[in-house]
């Protein structure tokens, strides 16, 4: 292993030699609507960066597409720049279109610009990773990415197209694979950081992949970051050297059993409990239960979805990366037990449109920027299906409702096959110039506060903040006090004393939201968007959504 100061050396070495290629000062202006949707004011620059930051003399250039949210007030402060995770989630589709614009905005004070852009490999950018180029191998993908325990035979299955897909995307994407690293995303960051031409240090606030991008960044980076949030936080050192990203099961079940506790507390809002004096127990043994019936007895839900183990199991997933969609969940699950299918097609066609044969490579892209971008950035490999069994039944142990949702993706890594260019090797323990802010909620089912709490212990002088709330990152824990500490750190630095727990102030199944929490805290009629169903399909999806096909 490269020692932590040599990491550092030669990133400033490179940086040095990265800023010698040709610049020009961003030029802002309007955006494309297709590519870049939007409810609030946005603008829309483009910016030159090296391909391969390893070989400055090669004169090739990678345009990054880069989308500002305007700060309600103006002139602004400053810029934060945004990771929403993945690795291969994208940020232009998402940054400027609300609940998320108005939350981010309110969370950061009101009185920054925003920005972010599409990374290497994800399918907004100009190199997106596309192993697949026909429509068989497409579809046969898809229909793989799927949790292991549907059958006896499918854990086999999975490591069979782990290997197809690595000897794949060998063959056709062995260069741009090489280019798509953790490394050079850090450093097309600080390459922003330089155009924007502010101060010259780093705003930026990560969500789940984006807190080990933004880890990654502090490592390399340390002197040049000024402010830093890594919310709903990875463990890095997993994420770079395990088999698989065991940690973040922890709290999975913990969560998914949430869903039922809070069920029964509030029994009138949520309709599996409402009408009945089922304890919160009963109902998540009969949801146990289904999940083994459909296994062998899939449930047809009108003419075009197949409720079986992969779509329900998958649909359930989505559910924890937010509670604010817990009461549809609810109706799902309930209409299932209960047999009462009129109006589920038209649920599942609000949250799950079908997938046709037009948009199949659409379907993939995600999941193989997924693959291209964390493979690449992992540096076990394992050639025997004997030796990678350990780390599945860790994952087992770990979660009854996780452990198998992902085995396709780190049965691909153990055998992938392309190396990138530059790949970060050093360790984590850090001192930045500014300390940074970590934030993880109690029962987050994708990354659990156990993993804020240990990374935060390598960084000097930073903070974990525990946000009381179910999901995925701050954003599904609206709390008047997490939106207080965030708005004053960006301000002037505020830390929160060590253990400081923001409260939930918005109760499952209560129908409040972020919108609530941020309209009495700047002003009734600053926030209009809510986290309702309405809104649900922008926030459910990714590698782990179901995939009902038409």
């Amino acid at each position: 292993m490269v020692s932590s100061r040599g990491i550092l050396q030669f990133s400033f070495f490179t940086l040095s030699i990265a800023q010698s290629y040709p610049t020009s000062t961003l030029q802002w202006g309007p955006c494309n609507a297709t590519e870049v949707p939007s409810d609030v004011p946005v603008q829309c620059s483009t910016l030159l960066v090296p391909l391969d930051y390893t070989e400055p003399n090669s004169g090739e250039t990678l345009q990054l597409d880069l989308v500002k949210v305007l700060s309600p007030t103006q002139p602004s402060k400053g810029s934060i720049l945004f990771n929403f995770g993945g690795p291969g989630g994208t940020a232009r589709n998402e940054i400027g279109v609300n609940p998320t614009a108005e939350e981010l905005l309110a969370l950061t004070g009101r009185q920054f610009d925003l920005v972010a852009f599409d990374p290497r490999g994800t399918s907004g950018s100009r190199i997106p990773i596309a192993c697949v180029d026909n429509q068989f191998d497409a579809w046969s993908y898809l229909l793989d990415s799927t949790p292991t325990n549907r059958s006896e035979v499918d854990l086999g299955d999975k490591w069979a197209r782990g290997a197809m897909i690595g000897e794949a995307c060998l063959q056709t994407q062995s260069k741009i694979g090489s280019l798509i690293s953790s490394a050079f995303t850090a450093r097309d960051m600080m390459s922003v950081v330089d155009a924007l031409g502010e101060d010259g240090m780093l705003r930026y606030w990560g969500f789940s992949y984006g807190t080990t991008l933004g880890a990654t960044i502090a490592a390399m980076f340390p002197d040049r970051i000024d402010k830093m949030i890594l919310d709903g936080v990875q463990n890095p050192h997993e994420y770079y050297h395990a088999q698989a990203d065991l940690q973040e099961w922890t709290d999975s079940d913990k969560e998914f059993s949430a869903i039922f506790t809070g069920c029964v507390a509030a029994r009138e809002n949520c309709a599996l409990a409402k009408g009945n004096n089922k304890t919160a127990d009963e109902l998540e043994q009969a949801v146990w239960d289904l999940l083994d019936t459909v296994k062998y007895h899939p449930i047809p839900v009108g003419p075009s979805y197949m409720m079986d183990y992969s779509n329900l199991k998958g649909i359930i997933v989505q559910f924890l990366y937010n509670s604010a969609g817990w009461p549809v969940l609810a109706t799902i699950l309930n209409d299932l037990l209960t047999g009462q299918l009129d109006t589920l097609p038209t649920i599942l066609t609000a949250l799950f449109p079908t997938t046709n044969i037009t948009d199949i490579f659409a379907q993939i892209a995600e999941p193989l920027a997924l693959a291209g971008i964390h493979c690449s950035d992992n540096m076990v490999r394992t050639e025997k299906f004997e030796d990678f069994l350990p780390a599945v039944q860790t994952m087992y142990n770990t979660s009854k409702i996780m452990g198998d949702a992902l085995v396709f993706l780190y049965s691909t890594c153990a055998q992938w096959k392309i190396e990138p260019k530059e790949r970060y090797t050093g360790d984590f323990n850090v001192k930045t110039k500014n300390p940074v802010l970590f934030i993880g909620n109690s029962h987050d089912g994708l990354t659990p506060l156990v993993s804020a709490k240990n990374v935060s212990a390598t960084f000097e002088g930073s903070v974990v903040l525990e946000a009381e709330g179910y999901g995925h990152t701050s954003l599904a824990a609206p709390s008047a006090c997490t939106l207080k500490i965030t708005s004053a750190y960006f301000a002037n630095g505020t830390l929160p004393p060590e253990g400081t727990v923001c409260e939930l102030d918005a109760p499952l199944y209560s129908g409040l939201d972020w919108i609530d929490v941020i309209n009495k805290f700047y002003g009734n009629g600053t926030a209009t968007a809510k986290r309702d169903i309405s809104a649900l399909p922008r926030l459910l999806g990714g590698p782990l959504k179901p995939h009902f096909i038409h």
